[in-house]
């Protein structure tokens, strides 16, 4: 029998336990007679024989003290004392496993980034309009109408249903304020001049928003010609001046002394973009329209907003009110109206309504982000748990020799779960670094204004609890898995009998949670590929107007209307500008419709409701909208004067076959049908256009458009348009918006789902190859002696990368084939949200498929070359 030589040395993590539990001046007197009499069973029984002799002459000398101990001598530890013993060995693991402690800490972190995040974006949503003192309290009052069986759901109000509200149900509401709508204004002091957004509102408005008054008064309002502004536009406007009871200059015609300054609105508010606010008697006594709305339940062009009291409910009192409105105007009957109360915490979460119910808005992505957050997570703890399982017999006899030496089951839970929680704690320091860094470029996307609350003790003890979870979450199975060893079975079996007898059991959790990882990744790829395609689908629909090089003006000075054609005539003058026409809404969208509409061989049950655009003569041609049938407005026919263009929608609604020159009447007045035109997206580009009648009606005008000439740089042109603007509008600056820019504006929503949805998907993906680059990492270091060995008996590079890349594939494609069926169920069910959609080609199934398998490859091929390159004389050397 041939021995190993005289100088082999015993198991040096038996000797290490001696001195670990033995006073120092007894270790080492011990340790001397074992050595001696472990050199001589060398000879007489072998190297292997003599190395589990000593082990077991090790606990035999160590197993009386630990298990019965002096009191004296071997105090039993403290809590304290085991945690410090947890986090030092914790500690040490770390550092002794580099790589693939970086792996789990960047994944980790990553992960609680991702979550730290979402966390804040869900946080501000919960928390829009909470702002106002009494949002919990206020609500706008909307309604419903029946139109031809649908029901319709606007938050437009009729003007005397305020009065009504006042009279007969003044004990339920604590305030009840009218109000414009948000729009653009020029505001003027001296020679400085700025457009910003405001409100025409009654003087109860500002109390019932708690607006917070930092100069002046609340209550200014009362008087016609007072006005409140923010405190960002009395800087614009006064600088460091003080501007209470200064004059400023509205529209470049109305005259304002300001009583009040308030905070600025924060970004989370509806009202975010109010700037100023004006008297509402300002409103009334200035605008003739809306002076006779007054009296007339027909014209639905006011927000009414009401606080209730604090002894009733917003149920309560939308039962009451339902039919005030078909009780105060018979004639409106026919549309069925019913109006109710919309709090205001439900106004930015639940803003989408379908035939009378609130079915979508903000939270269903709060829903969906918060689902994608703590999936990203989830991937970072598999990847932990693949990790510390897969090295689990490298932690075999550690746990066996802890077992022997009388270590519980707790206890050895309690210390791997001492090193999840660590890595949790490393992650989560680096994760808020990540947060920090990143939080401006995701409120850019995400259109926020959030920060991370450092200075609030709340948020940190969330954070706290956060890290815990996640480590516990991370470290839970490992913990699980790794404490339940037997110790006779790893203190006893060799290194290949424990590998090979846990490989065949222990392999099958770990694939479960590589496909649990790739199929959540991949069903999020399926998911961004179907957003960004329907995007693309909606840009790709025919508009029916050309947007390039037309600029829109806001009407909003009585200098404009004065002297529409002299403005045209030097506008074009300029040779910057092709045409010029007006209109009463923007190009891409109608703000009034009216349902009074009749025409030969109209149902007498069905409404006839129909969008309204007032445009000049020139409008069709400055445009550009193509004409189906028929002809244009033209100046050469003063019959036009009593003339609609419609759009295709419009005929198809109406059920004529030969819609040109069908008389409709409207308003005791007879119209000829002179055109039909294809339809122009005015509304949602993923939904059915409006049916829509264009008349010409120049005192509608509220908006001037102009063609630019194409042969002329657009800064050019602008540049010469500018002083035709400065001459007609002397006290306004010269502000315009590019039509494109406009239509562009509708997918905003959309593209930010994209942009987000690419982003965690891009995560995701990156944290399960990190995953999958940890596993083949260690798998190719386990089986480098059997790569040797292959390669000596002929094995070439491509069988060698075969046999280690072949097992992950493997895994990938049965998360393919898990992912497509979810993620067709899921992105089919949110495609059904839009009218106008794209189809779930088998594209965008296959493109994400072959993506996954592609990132796989070149993730497991790095380490599976590395591995099969390596001499094998160096893996051999020791066999």
């Amino acid at each position: 029998m041939n021995h190993k030589p005289h100088n082999a040395m015993p198991p040096r993590w038996a000797t290490l336990l001696l001195q670990w539990f033995c006073p120092a001046h007894m270790a080492n007197e011990l340790e001397g007679d074992l050595h001696e009499l472990f050199q001589q069973r060398i000879q007489s029984a072998g190297l292997r024989s003599a190395k589990w002799r000593y082990v077991e002459d090790v606990f035999s000398l160590l197993r009386p003290s630990l298990m019965k101990g002096e009191p004296n001598k071997y105090p039993n530890p403290s809590p304290t004392d085991m945690l410090q013993n947890y986090l030092k060995i914790a500690f040490r693991n770390l550092n002794k496993n580099r790589i693939y402690s970086a792996i789990n800490i960047v994944g980790l972190s990553i992960g609680m980034t991702t979550a730290i995040l979402i966390g804040l974006w869900m946080w501000d949503e919960l928390s829009y309009n909470k702002y106002h003192q009494h949002y919990d309290r206020i609500a706008r009052v909307m309604q419903h109408q029946t139109y031809n069986g649908t029901i319709s759901t606007t938050p437009a109000t009729p003007l005397p249903m305020r009065a009504a509200l006042e009279n007969e149900h003044a004990s339920e509401f604590t305030h009840i304020a009218s109000s414009s709508w948000t729009e653009d204004r020029i505001l003027a002091f001296g020679e400085k001049k700025i457009s910003r957004k405001g409100n025409c509102v009654e003087p109860d408005f500002p109390l019932m928003m708690s607006l917070r008054i930092v100069k002046g008064t609340a209550t200014g309002l009362d008087n016609p010609t007072s006005a409140l502004l923010s405190e960002s536009v009395a800087r614009a406007l006064f600088g460091n001046e003080d501007p209470i009871n200064k004059t400023i200059k509205v529209d470049n015609k109305n005259y304002f002394k300001v009583t009040g300054i308030y905070e600025d609105l924060p970004y989370s508010t509806e009202f975010r973009d109010v700037k100023f606010l004006l008297p509402w008697s300002f409103f009334l006594k200035t605008e003739p329209w809306v002076k006779r709305s007054e009296t007339n339940w027909g014209n639905n062009s006011f927000l009414l907003l009401v606080q209730i009291a604090p002894q009733t409910s917003f149920d309560r009192i939308s039962d009451k009110i339902e039919n005030i409105k078909a009780r105060h105007a018979k004639e409106e009957a026919r549309f069925n109206p019913k109006a109710f109360l919309h709090p205001m915490s439900r106004w930015h979460l639940y803003s989408e309504w379908e035939n009378g119910v609130a079915v979508r808005g903000r939270i269903q992505f709060v829903w969906l982000f918060g689902i994608i957050g703590a999936f990203v997570l989830l991937l970072a703890c598999i990847n932990f748990m693949n990790l510390s399982t897969a090295r689990s017999q490298k932690r075999a006899k550690e746990v066996g020799i802890r077992k022997a030496v009388g270590s519980l089951r707790s206890q050895l839970i309690a210390q791997f779960f001492s090193e999840s929680i660590m890595v949790s704690v490393f992650a989560f320091v680096f994760g808020l670094l990540l947060v920090q860094l990143i939080l401006p470029w995701f409120n850019q996307i995400a259109d926020k204004q959030m920060s991370f609350p450092w200075d609030n003790a709340e948020s940190w003890l969330i954070g706290l609890a956060f890290t815990l979870a996640t480590g516990l979450l991370a470290g839970s199975y490992p913990a699980i898995y790794l404490s339940g060893f037997r110790p006779v079975k790893v203190l006893k079996a060799t290194d290949s009998s424990l590998r090979l007898g846990a490989s065949r059991y222990a392999a099958v959790p770990r694939q479960t949670l590589v496909i649990i990882q790739f199929t959540v990744s991949i069903t999020l790829v399926i998911g961004t590929l179907v957003v960004l395609r329907q995007i693309q689908h909606a840009k790709d629909r025919p508009v029916g107007f050309d947007r390039a090089g037309l600029l829109t003006v806001a009407m909003n000075t009585p200098d404009l209307h004065a002297h529409p054609q002299a403005l045209r005539q030097d506008l074009l003058q300029t040779g910057a500008a092709l045409n010029m026409a007006t209109s009463s809404s923007p190009t891409s969208e109608v703000w009034s419709s009216d349902a009074s509409f009749s025409w030969p061989g109209k149902d007498p049950n069905q409404l006839g409701d129909l969008g309204t655009v007032g445009v000049t003569n020139e409008y069709g041609k400055t445009v550009n909208w193509q004409v189906k049938q028929g002809r244009d407005f033209s100046g050469k026919f003063s019959a036009d004067r009593l003339a609609m263009v419609i759009n295709e929608s419009a005929a198809n609604f109406m059920g004529l076959k030969e819609a040109v020159g069908t008389h409709v009447q409207w308003n005791s007045e007879q119209y000829t049908i002179i055109g039909i035109i294809n339809d122009v997206v005015t509304g949602s580009p993923f939904m059915p256009i409006q049916p829509t009648v264009f008349m010409l009606k120049e005192d509608w005008a509220s908006f001037i458009h102009i063609r630019l000439n194409p042969n002329m740089n657009p800064r050019e042109a602008l540049s010469k348009l500018e002083p035709v603007f400065n001459k007609y509008n002397p006290g306004s600056p010269f502000e315009y918006k590019f039509a494109s820019d406009e239509y562009n504006r509708k997918f905003q929503a959309e593209e930010r789902i994209g942009t987000l949805s690419t982003t965690f998907a891009s995560l995701a993906i990156f944290i399960s190859c990190l995953g999958l680059f940890g596993l083949a990492t260690f798998f190719a270091e386990q089986r480098q002696k059997e790569i040797g060995i292959r390669k000596v008996l002929g094995a070439s590079i491509a069988q060698l990368w075969q046999m280690l890349a072949k097992d992950f594939l493997f895994l990938v494609l049965i998360s393919c084939l898990v992912a497509t069926p979810i993620a067709y169920y899921l992105m089919h069910d949110w495609l059904q949200t839009y009218t106008y959609r794209t189809a779930l080609s088998w594209w965008i199934f296959a493109s994400a498929i072959s993506g996954a398998l592609v990132i796989t490859l070149i993730t497991v091929s790095f380490q599976a070359i590395k591995a099969a390159l390596l001499n094998p004389v160096k893996t051999l050397k020791n066999e």
